[in-house]
């Protein structure tokens, strides 16, 4: 059995799925249709298990964020190397 893990976020009007230990990702209008497009996409992932790399293993996950400035409205920004 493998372990798929995954974000889910909120973009504008959207819910988006992550997986973190595989290169996929789908969206919904609602968690639950995001998670519903996860394993819809998840079975046609998987459906050629010859072309598919194992998953990833990932044991602890941290989430951060990182705060950039914005250099359209500080032009100072734009000549920092």
């Amino acid at each position: 059995m493998q372990s798929i893990k995954y974000v889910l976020y909120r973009e504008g009007r959207y819910y988006v799925v992550q997986c973190i230990n595989i290169e996929l990702s789908t969206f919904g209008e609602s968690i639950d249709e995001a998670l519903n497009n996860l394993d819809e996409a998840l079975t046609l992932y998987f459906e050629d298990k010859n072309d598919v790399p194992e998953p990833n293993l990932i044991n602890d996950i941290m989430i951060g964020e990182k705060v950039i400035e914005d250099c359209r409205e500080n032009p100072i920004c734009l000549h920092r190397g």
